[in-house]
């Protein structure tokens, strides 16, 4: 007989991390920072489009929050499904592969 999955529900499971960064999306005040942000963001003329602001933002302070370099952050991004998810880029996933 062959298993053939743990029965366990990973997409759900409320890990620190998770709690976290869900108390974070409750307190930090995004539509603010993007607006700070926003006159100093460069924009793309030739390439691929940047990021959203947004993203970024989000990207940061990850970044911050778990003491990670940009490799390790890329890194990141990659494995842990609660980082993208928390970054927003579930839609920009292939951007990320390129």
């Amino acid at each position: 007989m062959k298993q053939l999955r743990l029965g366990v529900n990973l997409s759900t499971k409320r890990t620190r991390k998770r709690e976290f960064l869900d108390e974070m999306e409750r307190v930090v005040p995004w539509e603010a920072l993007v607006q700070v942000v926003e006159p100093h963001y460069p924009k793309a003329k030739t390439g691929r489009p940047p990021f959203g602001i947004e993203t970024m933002l989000r990207i940061h302070y990850l970044q911050q929050w778990f003491a990670l370099s940009d490799p390790a952050m890329e890194e990141a991004l990659h494995g842990m499904p609660v980082f993208r998810e928390f970054a927003k880029l579930e839609d920009g996933l292939q951007r990320l592969h390129d």
